[in-house]
């Protein structure tokens, strides 16, 4: 066994890295990755639900994300491996349950490229017919046309093309982009809101009370959290945890990059949001009778039809501008993500050997193949922004959920692990960190969790087929199947109970209930999953097993961490 993972000791964990990254570096990778196409379409979608209480939906979802996050912060410099939402798990239950979350990580990997495109090409709509508004649920949303959805594909293929070559030379443009990005929002907030105040500065206060502060009552607040992109545009924090071996001083950096990102970013879209409040004039209000109705002429770009509304053209090309950069550069460094989950399914022998074939320039090629045609399949059930929104957010979320439980197994396994940062409070934020992952999910509603859950099934399917086909491999790994189905699968059922029989849009009377009935949920699989593990033994052999692979992808894949 290794003496860099598995001595129990209190000296602090030595790794060899090839980076170095200090806490600013830390901080802005988090930030950057977090700020992608959500905002471009978040407080418009959150109005819409919301109205102006939807301020309230960005900081709960702030403190929501954050709890999760903090789980990930004492983890990532415990076991600074790449691939920790995977390799997690495995190391605590088994092959079954790193393959059901290597799954779902993978799936919401690959949507991302596709809702990327769609931001995009929706914003494109200005200059050609790429999307088209249409009706799904009684809601309005921008579809594809099948000119967009011939664009899109071409994009995601230049996505493929550029990962084939490697991404060495785009990871070093990244950082020029991650400041334009930052630069806009904070543009955006400051120019609409001077504007606001410059112009019509009552009816600007007026708008957070002329058509209710929260008219549709205080339980859209939270379904918003989930359906209007909100939790979708914190999501990108996981950079500041996946460069957790890479930092100089972890105690300090990785609470800063977590905390400080999700606390910047949740900042600045909630002034985003008042922005946007006070910028809609009162007269589309009026017409179209309060928030629920909102449209204007080209909302399909609503911040940019919001500005050229006030008369800010040149804010409304930029705007457009960024919202080709931006969302492409995301959709970019998420098809070099689900690659590289794919890879590490293929090296871990949880799926085909194949998928961890790397071509000349060190990058999985047939990895890369498969998430380009995984990412044109997600574009037929979810053909616009709005619709995919959800997919996404429950999928990721769902895999964030087995971090906090992760760490509750570390800390009763191995108490005495070197830990350069630890969370205080003991259960109480992992608890409570579990709770959020089960409610964001829930807020999703049925119309998005079927799809996710049918998602699941089908990649159980495939493992069985997988199972039966490699059943003779000498190298197959064990399912470990009693160490995690015992709490795996009865907390996908009951998720998908709850989901289906107290649907937000369908049963609005069973809606705060959820908070009781999610809380016990949460108390019996958190539980079930602490109790039934592997043995410690089998843990720290999984933990060594861990750390040499992730020196392997050091030394064979191509292109590095993007910052």
């Amino acid at each position: 066994m290794s003496n860099t993972l598995k001595q129990p000791s209190t000296n602090p964990v030595e790794v060899k890295l090839k980076r170095h990254v200090g806490p600013i570096g830390l901080l802005f990778a988090a930030i950057g990755s977090i700020i992608g196409s959500g905002w471009l379409f978040g407080a418009f979608n959150a109005s819409a639900i919301a109205g102006p209480a939807a301020i309230f939906s960005w900081l709960i979802a702030g403190v929501m994300i954050m709890l999760i996050a903090l789980c990930y912060a004492e983890l990532g410099p415990m076991f600074p491996i790449s691939g920790g939402v995977v390799r997690y798990p495995h190391m605590v239950w088994g092959s079954f349950g790193s393959y059901t979350m290597g799954w779902i990580t993978w799936i919401a990997s690959a949507a991302v490229p596709a809702i990327e495109v769609e931001g995009a090409l929706t914003y494109g709509t200005k200059y050609a017919p790429f999307t088209v508004l249409a009706k799904d649920s009684g809601a309005s949303a921008h579809v594809l046309t099948p000119l967009g959805i011939v664009v899109a594909i071409i994009l995601l293929a230049v996505f493929g093309v550029i990962n084939y070559f490697g991404v060495r030379l785009f990871s070093q443009v990244n950082t020029v982009i991650v400041w334009w990005k930052i630069f806009v929002i904070c543009l955006v907030i400051v120019v609409f809101i001077l504007t606001a105040l410059a112009t019509t500065a009552p009816q600007a206060i007026g708008n957070f009370t002329s058509h209710g502060f929260a008219p549709k009552g205080f339980a859209a607040i939270f379904v918003c959290i989930s359906t209007a992109g909100i939790t979708f545009s914190f999501l990108g924090f996981r950079q500041g945890i996946e460069l957790a071996g890479e930092t100089t001083k972890p105690k300090r950096n990785i609470p800063l990059a977590v905390i400080g990102s999700v606390g910047i970013t949740a900042i600045l879209y909630a002034l985003l949001q008042v922005a946007f409040t006070m910028m809609v004039p009162s007269s589309a209000l009026a017409h179209e009778g309060g928030w629920a109705g909102l449209a204007f002429k080209n909302d399909f770009g609503p911040l940019a039809a919001l500005a050229t509304i006030a008369g800010l053209g040149w804010l409304a090309y930029i705007l457009y501008f960024d919202a080709i950069v931006s969302p492409l550069d995301t959709g970019l460094i998420y098809t070099t993500v689900t690659s590289r989950v794919s890879y590490a399914v293929g090296r871990n022998n949880n799926g085909p050997r194949w998928l961890a074939t790397n071509n000349k320039f060190g990058v999985p090629v047939w990895s890369l193949l498969l998430s380009f045609l995984v990412s044109i399949v997600l574009l037929l059930p979810f053909p616009s922004w709005q619709q995919l929104v959800g997919f996404i957010t429950s999928a990721t979320v769902l895999s964030f959920g087995t971090g906090p439980l992760v760490l509750a197994v570390m800390r009763r396994k191995l108490p005495n692990h070197a830990r350069p940062f630890k969370l205080p409070g003991g259960d109480i934020i992992p608890f409570l960190a579990f709770y959020c992952t089960n409610m964001i999910v829930y807020w999703a509603g049925w119309a998005t969790n079927q799809k996710l859950m049918i998602s699941i099934l089908i990649g159980y399917v495939f493992l069985v087929i997988y199972e039966l086909v490699a059943r003779k491999r000498p190298n197959r790994p064990k399912l470990d199947f009693r160490a995690s189905a015992f709490w795996v699968i009865p907390w996908l059922v009951l998720m998908t109970l709850v989901s289906w029989l107290f649907d937000p849009a369908t049963h609005p009377t069973m809606f705060f209930w959820v908070f009781l009935i999610n809380l016990a949920i949460t108390a019996v699989i958190y539980f079930i999953a602490v109790k039934i593990t592997l043995p410690t033994e089998k843990i720290e052999e999984y933990i060594e097993d861990a750390a040499n692979e992730s020196e392997i992808e050091e030394k064979t894949l191509a292109g590095g961490a993007i910052r």
